[in-house]
């Protein structure tokens, strides 16, 4: 599986986190589904609990799981060794968040580039957040991959998070030393030595790593007035459809106090429910990776 799946999968997963039961426990249970509803509230409570293989596994049926983890190794071994220039930058930047004085030395240089850019554009900044939302709206409306439901919840989205984006403390030097020392703390758990430890993880490593990275950017919102706790707390799941072996459900949550909604279509086989356009997505990154191989081959034969 290519990694850039995932990048793509990672928006889907957290509106998918929105549709979280009302337990505020991180736990996790591996029992059937024998609902649509229990199928999606399986799958949160999986990714609330930082467990993305489990979700993965919970997430597809058995084949297209063992296939998910081969093409991830296949993707891996196949990809465009690093440059002299890009491995040099990354085993830079690790090794400053790994030093002793990583946080104080990324807060002093930090801090002025703040101070500087409040002046610069903290009377600009609401404007500012205006034009990115118009920019993202623009670009969902153009994206010709995403059906006019996907869009509309897409730009729902944005447009909620417009107003906590143009009042959150950006310039504020405490929260700044506060998100250094998040990033700081999070690069240390990750434990990445250079590029090339980068470059080699397998899927469990990856999805560890992905672990790791999903809490430390739940605090980081958090610091900047964006809980995402409050919003898994608000997430109903309310079914609207069910003939199997399709069904389908609303998602309700609150988000920057606004209120959200999307729906998701699941399909039962071998009676568990999956989401459909998460399952069309892996077997469709899985025809695409396979592509070329096929390609190749019959180009030998003739």
């Amino acid at each position: 599986m290519r990694p850039s799946l995932f990048r793509r999968l990672l928006p889907c997963l957290a509106l998918c986190a929105l549709a979280a039961c009302q337990s505020s426990e991180h736990t996790a249970t591996y029992v059937a589904s024998q609902s649509p509803e229990a199928a999606v509230q399986q799958s949160i409570a999986l990714v609330r609990a930082g467990d993305f293989a489990g979700f993965w596994q919970h997430a597809l049926p058995p084949h297209d799981y063992a296939m998910l983890r081969e093409d991830w190794g296949q993707a891996r071994a196949g990809e465009a060794p690093l440059t002299d220039a890009e491995r040099a930058r990354i085993d830079t930047a690790l090794e400053q968040l790994a030093a002793p004085d990583a946080a104080a030395t990324l807060d002093g240089r930090l801090q002025p580039w703040l101070a500087d850019a409040q002046a610069r554009y903290g009377d600009q900044l609401p404007l500012l957040v205006g034009i990115g939302r118009a920019l993202a709206g623009k670009a969902i409306e153009e994206d010709a991959r995403l059906s006019d439901t996907q869009k509309r919840q897409a730009v729902a989205l944005v447009n909620a998070l417009g107003p906590w984006a143009q009042q959150a403390p950006w310039f504020d030097p405490a929260r700044a030393r506060q998100a250094v020392g998040v990033v700081v703390a999070t690069a240390r758990e990750l434990d990445l030595r250079d590029a090339q430890s980068l470059r080699a993880m397998d899927f469990d490593q990856a999805m560890r790593s992905y672990a790791i990275g999903f809490h430390g950017l739940e605090r980081m919102l958090a610091l900047y007035g964006l809980p995402l706790d409050e919003a898994l707390a608000s997430a109903r799941v309310v079914p609207l459809e069910y003939h199997p072996p399709y069904a389908r459900v609303r998602i309700e949550y609150q988000l920057a106090g606004t209120p959200l909604s999307m729906e998701s279509t699941l399909v039962q086989q071998n009676g568990r429910w999956y989401d459909q356009d998460l399952l069309e997505s892996v077997r469709q990154a899985h025809r695409t990776l396979a592509a070329p191989a096929a390609s190749g081959t019959v180009a030998m034969s003739h």
